[in-house]
């Protein structure tokens, strides 16, 4: 009997000549093509594309495998995984390998946006992770993608176990080279002592040329293959047209090698192998270090991701990669297991610590209707889950997203020091040629090296590293705050504030509504009453809508329409009903006067019903004012409920002031009206807040708020512990501290090393230790943002 191949369906008339293991089991293809296909498709870890494909593959033609590669993530049920689609565009946050500074950000931003259908690409150089955006009707992304291979660069979609696994790699490539260019060092500087001190006085012209020879055999491997990443950075930049970091240095290595081996073939002249290979030795050490530092400030939101289970447990008891998942699915999770997927818990009571997400140490209670998140521990109880979004539309995977783009957006200061780290490569040559020009007619002999250390003492890495390892650092530890960042320019504002404008319902409260009191009029029966008003208030999406979900809805309500701000209103039996303001609910408003009721549901605008409810005030609230009041900042709240309620959590709070019963629009026109020295920090969670969150000068979204709020917002607070906010303002002013330290030691020595470089007081030893130094010295002053301890001690400042 005839097999069919299984990439492509087609009948096999090989025989099994090519086969390839997927899924535990071999698999016959029917052609070469196929199998290399099918290869390349099982070793970049998209096996579950052969799961979830809705047909079988068109016949692959033999193409150049990198080529086939990409290909692949073009196929729809491939990028189901890691591609989020909204409003016609398509987003993926993908892994770069090879960035090793600015320019190599910039030059990649500056290709790949001039691409037909590319909307944004923001590459983070700590992180080594970018995200596109691009319109799929005019680009594939493996068009994308093969744009930045052909710069020199490898980019895929990004994975935190592939993304890990390639940096090992790399690490233990560095670790090679290291080990070569230290071995070729040792014995180099063995001969130069022989050379240069004349340890052996007398010694013959011969066995000088030969030590020459030697050394010229133990440097030529470090130039050729320890020094190797330097020439590719450098190559990248040129072809591009732009000056990158290692230009300056491929630069020095190759003059002082050719300069080097000319002196040794002509037996005329100085030789410099021994600066060759301690060069390459101290840049790679650095370059280690440096690496390592920076991994440790990008791991923290990549390991966010790795808390996903790898296999996910059905409610049949089937196991399936996590990762396949779809919505709808029913899994089940056992105590002291994390959950696979964010969901709807549909069966089951337990507790579930959250601490990833929110930073709060205490599990929070769960039962059946509650959501609950991926990542996120079950702690003592057995429940079933149905899955309400797939791993690259969770919760954990938005806030790798979020801070990604947080990450990437500069603050003034490092958006200047990254224009002038690119143009001060350009200097630094031209300098170096003067330099070299003017010795060479005072001291020929020394004019080579002089010009040397100029090229490698001023190399301005430390620099471009100032800033985004500050903000790597700084985001990650927000995150461990339970704060995610939305804006890069949070750093700044946050510190700048003095007035911070707050709302009520579900921010200072805690928005866990209930009805309190209730009242009907007009014979309508309390009953009839509070279903009307469940079924209207089931098309809202705001706390005062939770506090009738319990009630069983009347059927047959038509048109309902949500006026923001206001309340709702649609026809039922024919007759306008409405439920809101008494303003918007009532004909005749004045008559709620008399009672402190904020709800009213009305018929064709007679009133019907009357609602007191009861909003609990977070146990963090009067804490939050009163730190403000001690940091100089005065508070308004800004609700658009006008009961005494209002008034009342003012007066307990000791709010500033307070403006109430205002529309959405109303609290524009109050933000609108203030001061322009006034800055402004807006704190909300409806949709009635979207637009005062979007025109604050800076805005935090309470995390059980609307999706609205948090789209608007730049700052989103994850738990309900209103105090972080405190914590984040003393972490924003030591992260511009930190940054401003980067900065002036990054400028300070360099300024200070030109002109001694320049001088030729500075051995080309010296000034490798002191570049690859200056370099590690700004990325571990950064790491000081990862402390555990940072924000007590903050506090205790």
């Amino acid at each position: 009997m005839t097999q069919d191949c299984y990439h492509c369906g087609e009948p096999v008339l090989t025989g099994d000549s090519y086969q390839v293991e997927i899924q535990g089991a071999n698999r016959t293809m029917c052609c070469p093509g196929c199998e290399a296909v099918a290869t390349t498709i099982v070793a970049n870890g998209l096996t579950s594309y052969y799961e979830y494909r809705t047909a079988p593959a068109e016949r692959a033609n033999l193409v150049p495998e990198e080529l086939q590669s990409l290909s692949l993530y073009d196929n729809e049920d491939v990028q189901q995984e890691f591609v989020r689609h909204e409003n016609g565009i398509d987003e993926v946050i993908l892994s770069v390998d090879g960035v090793s500074c600015a320019a190599c950000a910039w030059l990649i931003e500056k290709q790949i946006s001039a691409q037909a259908g590319v909307s944004r690409i923001q590459v983070n150089t700590t992180t080594n992770r970018a995200t596109l955006r691009w319109d799929p009707s005019k680009a594939k992304l493996s068009t994308l993608l093969g744009e930045i291979h052909n710069l020199g660069y490898k980019a895929a979609p990004f994975e935190a176990d592939n993304q890990e696994a390639q940096y090992h790699r790399t690490m233990k490539q560095y670790l090679y080279k290291l080990g070569v260019a230290g071995l070729a060092t040792m014995q180099v500087m063995m001969l130069a002592v022989a050379m240069y001190f004349e340890v052996f006085g007398d010694m013959d012209e011969s066995f000088r040329n030969y030590f020459r020879w030697v050394s010229l055999i133990f440097a030529t491997p470090v130039l050729l293959y320890s020094a190797m990443p330097f020439y590719i950075n450098a190559w990248r930049n040129l072809k591009a047209r732009t000056l990158g970091m290692d230009v300056p240095v491929s630069i020095a290595l190759l003059f002082a090698y050719f300069a080097s081996l000319y002196a040794t073939v002509t037996g005329v002249g100085e030789v410099f192998f021994e600066s060759i290979a301690m060069f390459t030795f101290f840049l790679l050490v650095g370059r280690f270090l440096e690496m390592r530092a920076r991994r440790t400030a990008a791991a923290a939101s990549a390991n966010l991701l790795k808390l996903i289970p790898r296999l996910a447990t059905l409610d049949s008891g089937e196991q399936i990669p996590a990762k396949s998942l779809s919505v709808g699915h029913i899994v089940r999770v056992l105590p002291g297991e994390p959950f696979p997927a964010d969901g709807v818990i549909t069966e089951g009571v337990t507790t579930v610590d959250e601490s990833m997400l929110t930073g709060e140490s205490m599990p929070e209670a769960r039962e059946s209707g509650h959501s609950v998140f991926a990542g996120t521990l079950n702690i003592d109880g057995n429940v079933n889950v149905k899955v309400s979004a797939e791993k690259k539309d969770s919760l954990i995977a938005h806030i790798v997203q979020l801070q990604d783009e947080a990450q990437l957006a500069k603050p003034r200061v490092a958006q200047i020091a990254d224009i002038v780290a690119r143009y001060f490569v350009a200097v630094i040559l031209l300098i170096s040629a003067l330099t070299w020009w003017y010795w060479q007619s005072h001291r020929p002999d020394d004019a080579f090296w002089i010009m040397l250390s100029v090229l490698v003492a001023t190399c301005p890495c430390a620099l471009s590293l100032a800033t985004p390892t500050a903000l790597t650092c700084s985001t990650s530890t927000f995150g461990r705050l339970g704060i995610l960042l939305r804006r890069g320019h949070v750093f700044e504002t946050l510190t700048k504030v003095n007035r911070v404008i707050v709302d009520k319902t579900g921010t200072l409260t805690e928005g866990n509504i209930t009805l309190s009191h209730s009242a009907t009029y007009g014979g309508t029966s309390s009953e009839q009453a509070f279903s009307i008003a469940a079924a209207l208030e089931s098309y809202a999406n705001h706390p005062i809508a939770e506090a009738f979900c319990d009630i069983e809805a009347a059927d047959g309500i038509t048109q309902v329409e949500n006026v923001i701000g206001e309340g709702l209103k649609g026809i039922y039996l024919g007759q306008e009903w409405r439920i809101g303001k008494p303003e918007f609910a009532l004909t005749n408003a004045h008559e709620a006067k008399t009672i402190d009721h904020q709800i009213w549901l009305s018929c064709e605008g007679e009133k019907v019903a009357s609602f007191q409810l009861v909003d609990p005030i977070r146990v963090s609230s009067k804490t939050l004012i009163d730190k403000f009041h001690e940091a100089g900042i005065a508070v308004t709240m800004l609700t658009g409920d006008n009961s005494k309620t209002a008034q009342a959590v003012a007066t307990q709070l000791g709010i500033d002031e307070l403006v109430s019963g205002v529309s959405p629009q109303g609290k524009l026109d109050y933000l609108n009206s203030l001061p322009k020295d006034q800055i402004t920090m807006m704190i909300g969670d409806g949709v009635n807040d979207a637009p005062v969150l979007a025109g604050a000068h800076l805005s935090v979204a309470m995390g059980g708020g609307t999706d609205v709020a948090k789209a608007s917002a730049d700052m989103v607070l994850l738990g309900d512990d209103l105090t972080k906010l405190l914590d984040a303002r003393h972490l924003a002013g030591f992260t511009q501290k930190i940054i401003r330290q980067n900065l002036a030691w990054a400028l300070g020595y360099n300024l200070v090393i030109l002109p001694l470089a320049v001088m030729g007081f500075v051995a080309p030893y010296i000034a490798v230790a002191g570049m690859s130094g200056s370099s590690v010295i700004v990325v571990t002053n950064s790491l000081r943002l990862f402390k555990k301890d940072l924000i007590e001690r903050l506090k205790d400042k």
